[in-house]
Formats: C-alpha cells, sequence, structure tokens
C-alpha cells in the first residue's frame, strides 16, 4: 500500500542551545518493500507516518493523570519494555512494536576488534528472525554501539520498508540502506500509527555531542503511546540537556545508572546523573540498563572502567525520590508495566 510523504516541524530558533538546520529529512514515501525483496510475513509493517507541523509539545507530551479516564488506564494492555543487551531494546507501546538500537548480527567492535570486541552474555542465539512484527525502526546514535552496521544491513535486505527514526547523524548509513527514513532534530516529533489503530508519539531530544562542541547532538526521545498519554524516556548515555528537558515529563525513564569511563573522558553517564534525571522528568519508574555488561576484549577494555553499581543507585534514588520505583530488567524477558499503574 503506498502511503504519503510527510511534512516535519520547524527547528528551534537560532537562540536554542542546540542550533539546528533548517528541514529534517525522509528518504522515500513507499513503506512496501518491493517485490523484488520478499520478507518474512511476520515482520512486515503495516504502518504511515503522520505529518506534524510544530514543534514537541510540552502539553501534549506531559501527560497527567486527569488525562486518562481510569476505565481507558484500566482497559489498555499493558507497555512491555524488553531489554536485548548492550544498547538495544524492543518495546510494545500500546500494539506499536519498536526497535531500538539493535545489536543482533555478531559482536560490537566498530570494525575495529582488536580494539575493542563486545559479545552478549545471555541472548547469544537470539536472531533477527526472533524478532515479531516490528512496526518502527529507533537509532538514537551514529557510532555502530546504536547504529551497527552488521545487523542494520540483513535486517534492511529482510524489511527494506521498515520505517526508520533516527538522528541525522546517521543518515551517512541508513540512506544506502533503508527506503523510509526520517531524520528528526532535537525538537521535532512525528506521530506513527499502524494499522489497527495504534498510534505513538515520538520526539527528539538532545543527547551527547560526540566530537568538537560545534557537531550536532545525538539523540534521546521521549515517546508517548496512543490514547494512554504514558511516555516513555531514552537516552542509552545518559547525557542529556536539562533546559529542553525541564519543559516535559515521562512517566518511565530508560537509562544507565553505571557509569564507564576512561581516563580523563567518561563514555556513558549515571549514578547521580540518573538520579537528576528521574527529577527533572518526574518518573514513576526507572528501568536501568547496563550497557557495558558485554564479554569483552580489545585494549581499550584494560583502560575502561565502571564507577557505581546498580545497587549504589537505588541507594542514592531512595533518599531523593523514594516514590520512584526500579524495574531491573532481565535480558530477554519482557517487562510488563499495567498503565493504570502509572497514568491512573
Amino acid at each position: 500500500m503506498a502511503l504519503h510523504g510527510l511534512t516535519l516541524l520547524s527547528l528551534f530558533p537560532s537562540s536554542q542551545h542546540h542550533p539546528t538546520t533548517a528541514a529534517a529529512a525522509t528518504n522515500g514515501a513507499s513503506l512496501s518493500p518491493p517485490p523484488s525483496l520478499p520478507s518474512p510475513s511476520h515482520l512486515q509493517p503495516s504502518i504511515r507516518f503522520k505529518p506534524k507541523s510544530k514543534f514537541c509539545s510540552a502539553g501534549r507530551l506531559r501527560s497527567s493523570s486527569s488525562a486518562v479516564p481510569a476505565a481507558l488506564a484500566q482497559s489498555t494492555k499493558p507497555i512491555k519494555l524488553t531489554y536485548l543487551e548492550g544498547n538495544s531494546w524492543l518495546w510494545d507501546l500500546g500494539g506499536v512494536n519498536i526497535l531500538v538500537d539493535p545489536i543482533l548480527v555478531g559482536n560490537l567492535d566498530f570494525g575495529q576488534p582488536w580494539l575493542f570486541d563486545g559479545a552478549k552474555k545471555i541472548l547469544k542465539k537470539f536472531k533477527l528472525q526472533d524478532l515479531p512484527e516490528l512496526d518502527c525502526l529507533l537509532i538514537t546514535q551514529s557510532l555502530d554501539d546504536h547504529c551497527h552496521v552488521k545487523t542494520l544491513t540483513p535486517l534492511s535486505k529482510m524489511l527494506p520498508g521498515l520505517p526508520v527514526i533516527s538522528t541525522p547523524n546517521a543518515e551517512a548509513i541508513l540512506s544506502k540502506l533503508f527506503k523510509n527514513v526520517t531524520y528528526l532534530e532535537p525538537g521535532q516529533s512525528i506521530d506513527v500509527e499502524v494499522k489497527d489503530g495504534g498510534m505513538v508519539n515520538v520526539c527528539a531530544t538532545a543527547g551527547p555531542i560526540l566530537g568538537p562542541p560545534w557537531q550536532r547532538p545525538e539523540n534521546g526521545y521521549i515517546v508517548e503511546s496512543g490514547q494512554s498519554h504514558l511516555t516513555v524516556y531514552y537516552e542509552p548515555h545518559c547525557v542529556y540537556d536539562r533546559s529542553f528537558l525541564q519543559n516535559y515529563q515521562a512517566h518511565i525513564v530508560i537509562t544507565p545508572v553505571i557509569k564507564q569511563l576512561l581516563p580523563a573522558f567518561t563514555l556513558v553517564s549515571g549514578q547521580e546523573d540518573a538520579v537528576q534525571l528521574a527529577k527533572l522528568l518526574k518518573a514513576k519508574y526507572i528501568v536501568p540498563m547496563k550497557n557495558g555488561d558485554l564479554d569483552t576484549k580489545g585494549i581499550i577494555t584494560s583502560i575502561l572502567y565502571d564507577v557505581g553499581t546498580t545497587e549504589s543507585f537505588k541507594e542514592l534514588l531512595s533518599r531523593e525520590l523514594p516514590n520512584v520505583r526500579v524495574l531491573e530488567p532481565t535480558p530477554g524477558i519482557p517487562i510488563e508495566i499495567p498503565v493504570a499503574s502509572v497514568v491512573s
């Protein structure tokens, strides 16, 4: 089925902390793979992007308990968050299946296994073919631990029309693989609708700057689920723009809580920064990810070290936000969160 293209939001004015370009891009309008490239029927997407014409709306994404009738919250099926190790996730948000930063083919080695090579500890046999029907692919960053070429290349052959939402920093990689890529700058959002009426709104937020200070930041995302207005925040380095996020709320925050450091450089933040993130977003749940918990080898592993633990994070959190619950994921096992427990 041929679908309409989309028009993205206006961008921040130049006075904002993170200046952006004049428009976001989309590659192609058709969401159906060509007949010459068949793919497994259970993975085929049936989705459309709904155009937006304004910034991410703080009022729209800041859902309140009064906005969701109790009967609706009770009848809405729970959301499911499945951790796939590393930075990879599979989310079921109101019937919309979103694959996030997948690494499902081979190890993580950035093309230089002598420098770093990371293998999953638990989901070693999980394959692309084990995924459910996908509605959307979400990419936060342009580096291989988020935009994993060894995974995305075969995935694009299976699902060339899979809708992708990404940081513009990954355009050089994704434009060669997928037909329908939407690049969101921080402050832009888009609605994603599927055939059975499910819908999410995806709003890009500012993540880390991987390079000189003038470089475009990578992305985090606030994803709002359909009628329930339940919101999930995700950024895999625990790096965020406080001035941007202070206008928003997220019921569920997915973030690293264990810091990963190199000499004189923080690769991944966490601990007290994760507590402040939860406070800033008025979170009800924290889902801590252990994106450094891999079987690793290579030169860089000798100087890479962790600071803090999940338990030390819980202690910090309990002092400042005693009512926020921590839900620790087990790789491959969905965390089910009833909508009523979050928004009612």
